[in-house]
C-alpha cells in the first residue's frame, strides 16, 4: 500500500470537515451540484463513483465470468442477508430506538418518520459503492460484480413488497428510473468500458501497468465523493446535530451486525477470502439513491424519512472504511481456496 491508502482514513476524516466547512461556506456551489441530478441521482457523485469502478472492472476478464458459478456459497450468504435478515433487522432497530429509546427526546410523528426512512435504507442493499470496498479488499473482481448483477435483479421484484410490508403501506411506487439509470451507470457502462480497454491494451503486462497508473485516481475520486456529499448535507449536520447522531446510532449497529453475521458465516463455511470480504461489504453498505428516492416520493423532500436517509449517506463511507480496514487485517485467518468437502472412509 502506498502512503494514501495507508492513511486512506485520515484523509476522509479531513474530506469529511473540509465538506462541511465548503456547505456552509458556499451554499451556491452545493447548490449548483445538487441540481445536476437526474432520476435522484446526482451525476456529479455518478461520474466520480463511475471513475472509482472502472479500475475494477478493467480487472475483470470474460473467462472469470464463466467460473463463479462454482462458488455459491458466498453469493448464497450476501442473498440471505440482504433480503431474509437486512430489511427485518434495520426495522427492529428503528422501533427500539425511536419507539423507546429516544422516545423522550423526539416527537412521535417524528420517530415514525424516522422509523420509516431506516426501513428504506434497510431493504436496499449497495450496488455501485461495494465495487470499491470490494477493491479495497482485494476482492474478486468478477465474483463482486455477479453479487451485485443478481442483488439488482432481486431488488426489482423484491424492494416493494417488504417496504410495503413493514411500513404497512400498500401504494409503493418503484422509482424505476433510478434503479435502470444506477444499474447503466455504475454495473453496464463501466463493464463494458472495462472490457473494451482491455481489449484494446492486449498483454496482462500492458493491463497491469496501466491498472497501477489509474489507481491512484480511483482513492481521489472516494475523497471527492466524500467532500461533496458532506457538502451537500454541512448545513443540516451543523443544524440538527443531535437528530443526526441519533439517527446514526442504529444504523452504525445494524452495519457492523450484518457485517460480523455475514463475514462469520463465511469464516464458518472456508469461503476464499477474496470472496468472503465483499460478500459481508454488500449486504452492509446501502443503495442510497433508491432509499432517499421513495422517502421523497413517499413523505416529501423535507420529511424526517428523507432526512434519515440521508443520514445513512453520511454515515456510510466512514463505517465501510473501518469495515474494509477490518477485512484486510484478518485476511490470514481465511483459505485461500474454497476448501473441498470431507469424504469420510469407511472402516
Amino acid at each position: 500500500m502506498n502512503v494514501f491508502e495507508r492513511y486512506l482514513s485520515l484523509w476522509v476524516a479531513l474530506a469529511i470537515v473540509f465538506g462541511i466547512a465548503l456547505g456552509t461556506v458556499s451554499p451556491e456551489l452545493m447548490r449548483t451540484i445538487a441540481a445536476a441530478e437526474l432520476a435522484s441521482v446526482n451525476l456529479v457523485v455518478a461520474v466520480l463513483i463511475w471513475a472509482m469502478v472502472y479500475p475494477m472492472m478493467i480487472a475483470v476478464t470474460p473467462s472469470s465470468l464463466k467460473d463463479v458459478a462454482r462458488q455459491p456459497k458466498g453469493l448464497a450468504i450476501t442473498l440471505i442477508i440482504n433480503w431474509l435478515v437486512k430489511p427485518f433487522s434495520m426495522a427492529a432497530l428503528a422501533v427500539l430506538f425511536f419507539d423507546s429509546i429516544f422516545a423522550p427526546f423526539i416527537q412521535p410523528a417524528d420517530a415514525q418518520q424516522y422509523i420509516a426512512g431506516l426501513i428504506l435504507l434497510g431493504a436496499a442493499p449497495c450496488t455501485a459503492m461495494v465495487f470499491i470496498w470490494s477493491q479495497l479488499t482485494k476482492g474478486d473482481e468478477a465474483y463482486t460484480l455477479l453479487q451485485v448483477s443478481v442483488n439488482d435483479l432481486i431488488m426489482v421484484f423484491a424492494f416493494a413488497p417488504i417496504v410495503a410490508f413493514l411500513l404497512g403501506v400498500t401504494d409503493i411506487t418503484v422509482p424505476w428510473n433510478t434503479l435502470v439509470l444506477s444499474a447503466v451507470l455504475f454495473v453496464a457502462l463501466p463493464l463494458g468500458a472495462g472490457l473494451w480497454t482491455r481489449s484494446r491494451l492486449g498483454s496482462a503486462q500492458r493491463i497491469d501497468r496501466f491498472l497501477t497508473r489509474i489507481k491512484p485516481l480511483s482513492m481521489v475520486g472516494l475523497i471527492a465523493t466524500v467532500v461533496i456529499l458532506f457538502g451537500l448535507q454541512g448545513r443540516i449536520i451543523l443544524d440538527r446535530p443531535m437528530v443526526i447522531a441519533m439517527i446514526a446510532v442504529p444504523i452504525l449497529i445494524q452495519s457492523y451486525a450484518i457485517f460480523l453475521l455475514a463475514y462469520g458465516a463465511a469464516y464458518a463455511l472456508r469461503i476464499p477470502h477474496r470472496i468472503a470480504a465483499p460478500c459481508a461489504l454488500i449486504g452492509t453498505s446501502n443503495f442510497f439513491e433508491l432509499a432517499v428516492a421513495v422517502a421523497i416520493s413517499l413523505f416529501g423532500l423535507n420529511s424526517g424519512a428523507a432526512l434519515a436517509t440521508v443520514v445513512g449517506v453520511l454515515v456510510e463511507v466512514p463505517v465501510m472504511l473501518t469495515l474494509v480496514a477490518l477485512a484486510n487485517r484478518t485476511r490470514a485467518r481465511f483459505p485461500k481456496e474454497e476448501s473441498p468437502p470431507v469424504v469420510l472412509s469407511s472402516p
